[in-house]
């Protein structure tokens, strides 16, 4: 083995990261199977620069005209407007992002090819709201949900239903012309119609009550002035091909190969790991602690974080993170690594933290305690009092979570 231990996480992180990275996927594709003629391209996403320079790279001159909206701070110089907009709340440039995308859609030829690409991010990122629901509503809503421990997956079943874009709605949009859409997954299962709120998918969800417990008086209110949605069995579906082109297993199966390739052992844990990141972090923990020496374990999903009235500094993988590193202070020969995809959790411009079983000895010397920064909300300001966070940029991808567990042998 080559290199510290906790390196080597790291190592095997950007190993994951490469793998999923959107421009490649996005050039292969399309150097496997390129576009005819003329194309027009919108991107939406943390990802949209990415993807954007991997369909130039594939496609060059034949790309007429472009718009590429993503978040703010991970704009890059193109050849094409790129808009920079809020997430993870919606606000007033994600509504202009809204207002740009209607009117570049206008300005396609009716029989053009669109190349569509779509990243997580792209729900907040741009949005165009029923008349009756204001910016302040709509933000309210977010605001609850996020605080709220629902999974990605309702949260995207209300904001499917108060979109102008969403849910279909965009196919309906840029009907007739023919269409593929190219996908970079954060969803768990890789749905599509969760994937970016599912602009160009068809969702019969839409068409039925939505159940959801405790919901507020004030979402449900709002969920009334639903736009129409086209039906699945719409004509403006049939012109529409759609495909994933990266996956959080495909960045866990590249995690797996780079822990080989550094000499260490290498356990896929298949299972999905959502829930409260609390919870989690304890458990996956518990597991590290009882493996075999030398193996690094490589989990994925997304969990959620119940935030209190005014949450500190951090997301769901530093809260995880150190929820692991309470269980495994004074073990000198473990390391625990949970992060984000797309280089950002939460709130922060952290992706996540790597973690060990000094973690806590280190942050309470400057000053932190572990269990009340948890239950603020503000793992973040003790894992940075401990030196365990984790930076990378904006990554060119998002497949929701990685994590990243191993305990070396004895004396190693």
């Amino acid at each position: 083995m080559t290199g510290g231990h906790r390196e080597n996480l790291l190592r095997v992180f950007q190993s994951a990261l490469a793998a999923v990275n959107g421009r490649d996927c996005v050039r292969a594709r399309l150097e496997e199977r390129p576009l005819p003629g003329k194309v027009y391209m919108v991107a939406v996403g943390k990802a949209a620069c990415a993807m954007a320079q991997g369909a130039q790279d594939a496609l060059g001159h034949r790309i007429a005209d472009a718009l590429i909206i993503t978040k703010k701070g991970y704009a890059e110089p193109m050849s094409w407007p790129v808009l920079e907009a809020g997430h993870p709340l919606v606000d007033e440039t994600s509504l202009e992002a809204g207002k740009q995308l209607l009117a570049f859609v206008d300005r396609i030829p009716k029989d053009a090819a669109v190349l569509v690409l779509i990243s997580g991010g792209a729900s907040a990122l741009v949005e165009a709201l029923p008349p009756p629901i204001s910016l302040d509503q709509f933000q309210k809503i977010n605001v609850w949900i996020l605080g709220s421990g629902l999974d990605i997956n309702d949260y995207n079943r209300i904001r499917r239903r108060l979109s102008c874009l969403k849910g279909g709605r965009l196919a309906k949009l840029l009907s007739p012309r023919r269409v593929l859409c190219l996908v970079v997954s954060d969803v768990p299962g890789n749905d599509l119609r969760a994937i970016g709120s599912g602009p160009l998918v068809a969702d019969e969800d839409l068409r039925r009550p939505l159940v959801l417990r405790d919901l507020p008086d004030f979402i449900a209110a709002a969920l009334k002035h639903m736009p129409p949605a086209p039906a699945p069995d719409d004509e403006c579906f049939q012109n529409v091909t759609r495909e994933i082109v990266a996956t959080l297993d495909n960045a866990k199966s590249a995690a797996i190969e780079a822990a080989k390739k550094l000499g260490y052992q290498a356990m896929l844990e298949t299972s999905f790991i959502s829930g409260d990141a609390l919870e989690a972090g304890a458990r996956l923990a518990q597991k590290l602690l009882r493996s075999e020496p030398d193996t690094i374990h490589v989990w994925g999903g997304e969990t959620t974080v119940m935030l209190p009235e005014s949450p500190g500094r951090g997301g769901r993988n530093q809260s995880l993170a150190l929820a692991a590193a309470m269980v495994l202070q004074g073990n000198d020969d473990v390391w625990f690594l949970s992060a984000g995809t797309d280089g950002t959790d939460g709130p922060t411009d952290d992706a996540g933290a790597l973690v060990d079983g000094g973690t806590i000895a280190r942050g309470e010397r400057g000053g932190r305690n572990a269990a009340q920064s948890l239950a603020r909300a503000d793992a973040g300001s003790f894992l940075e009092a401990s030196g365990d966070l984790v930076q990378t940029g904006p990554t060119g991808t998002n497949v929701m979570d990685i994590m990243l567990g191993l305990r070396a042998a004895s004396g190693k």
